[in-house]
């Protein structure tokens, strides 16, 4: 037996040892595997229960204190938004390196720093993958690579072997089991990863080339209490078509504005799915992500808050390619929308224990954010249906489930809280420098 055959059947039985579902195993509680309890069941079922009867007892009074609720919801909604952009022209909401600042402090040791590429079935990209991760401006023998593929990824693997892979690069198999999902591959790669820091790239990520430099400095110069630092995400083909210009509008407004201004407001933060920076061992401490979350970033951002640590937001770009075909931008977004209800429910299993770990005010967060950004998608084409109906037909029916207040409160959210969030997006663009998305910006609602 050759030392390479040696050593790879070595590394099989290290991951065979792994525990890939450790979070479900041993915090249960803590983990989308079980998706609601037996008690939030009784809660949703109990509540179901007094609407239905509600609007059988006293039909227009129930609608109009639901569409009163959704209303104040919208006012609520539409002001915290105002915040969080006013809270992102601060200087702290943001870390900001520049080149003098790494020269500055070199020549040095860097430390070692790991970076996980989860890939499933994508061939194609790998010599791409490569070639970008050797690029970046990070001493080669500092950083350990690790390309997690399926064992049964015949394929990939087959591109990945074909390769003669740099120093510091390797190729992780994933044994098939269930979940077959990128957390699932990120938590074995967690084991073996060998670096002090670690990051997360999607397989067609091109990251700047400083990027790994500059989350080093930001670690460096944050208080203990920070234990990931979140980089930038944008895209680089943003004229392909009509959708991909709304994406990189959508996400220049996200990434360049209201998660700086949540990290200012020292807010839970959903982490995106890609170039997230964290401490190796704490991340380990807090055994990885849920395997059964298919949005695990923002349901590990939220339980790095309730153990008590921050995530800040770095000035750096990631830039990845824009989804410009619509049925699997539907799926992408079906599958975000589900993530997002499954964070929730997972963790409004204790809401008194969430409200202790987080505090009053990230608590108030996590539900505007988690909570509320599901419920908006939910309700908006009600509301947008009821609207077209009063304008085109104006029936008297409509007009009965606002009163006077209500109604005032509706058209304000109406005009008003529609244009701050188209705002929203033309000041990302602005921000970005995409003034030919701007146009694009103003037919957001079609993209909602």
């Amino acid at each position: 037996m050759s030392d390479a055959t040696g050593q790879r059947d070595e590394v099989q039985r290290k991951i065979a040892a792994i525990d890939p579902l450790e979070l479900s195993h041993r915090r249960p509680e803590w983990s989308a595997s079980q998706p609601m309890t037996r008690s939030q069941k009784v809660a949703l079922l109990t509540l179901l229960a007094l609407v239905v009867l509600a609007f059988v007892c006293a039909p227009l009074k129930a609608a109009q204190g639901t569409i009163a609720v959704c209303t104040l919801y919208y006012v609520v909604s539409t002001l915290y938004k105002f915040a969080v952009i006013r809270a992102s022209l601060s200087p702290s909401a943001i870390l900001r390196f520049s080149d003098q600042d790494i020269a500055d402090r070199e020549p040095r040791e860097w430390p070692l720093f790991s970076i996980l590429v989860p890939m499933y079935k994508e061939p194609e990209t790998v010599k791409q993958m490569v070639a970008s991760l050797s690029a970046m401006d990070y001493p080669a023998d500092r950083k350990d690579v690790q390309i997690l593929l399926e064992a049964d990824d015949a394929v990939t693997l087959a591109a990945a072997r074909a390769l003669t892979l740099p120093a510091g690069f390797r190729v992780t198999e994933v044994p098939k089991s269930f979940p077959r999902t990128k957390p699932k591959a990120c938590n074995i790669g967690l084991h073996l990863a060998k670096g002090e820091y670690l990051v997360i790239y999607d397989a067609e990520d091109l990251p700047e080339k400083d990027q790994l430099k500059k989350a080093v400095l930001a670690f460096e110069a944050s208080p203990e209490k920070v234990a990931c630092v979140q980089s930038r995400l944008n895209y680089y083909n943003p004229q392909q078509n009509v959708l991909t210009r709304w994406f990189t509008a959508e996400y220049s407004a996200w990434f360049d504005l209201q998660l700086p201004g949540l990290a200012a407001l020292g807010a839970v933060i959903p982490l995106g799915g890609t170039s997230n920076h964290f401490k190796t061992k704490l991340l380990q401490d807090l055994m990885g992500w849920d395997a059964y979350n298919v949005t695990e970033d923002c349901d590990l951002g939220v339980r790095l808050g309730r153990a008590g640590y921050a995530t800040r937001m770095l000035e750096t770009t990631t830039w990845e390619e824009a989804c410009s075909d619509f049925w699997f931008w539907i799926k992408q977004r079906t599958r975000w929308q589900k993530g997002y209800i499954q964070t929730w429910f997972v963790h409004m299993r204790d809401p008194l224990k969430l409200l202790k770990e987080l505090g009053v005010v990230n608590f108030l967060h996590y539900q505007l954010l988690v909570g509320g950004g599901t419920f908006s998608v939910l309700i908006n084409p009600l509301f947008w249906c009821m609207a077209l109906v009063w304008f085109v037909f104006r029936p008297e029916g409509v007009s009965q489930l606002f009163p006077g207040p209500v109604f005032a409160a509706g058209a304000v959210c109406l005009f008003i809280g529609n244009f701050v969030f188209i705002y929203i997006n033309l000041l990302g663009c602005c921000k970005r420098k995409r003034d030919g998305l701007m146009w694009w910006s103003l037919l957001t609602p079609v993209y909602w």
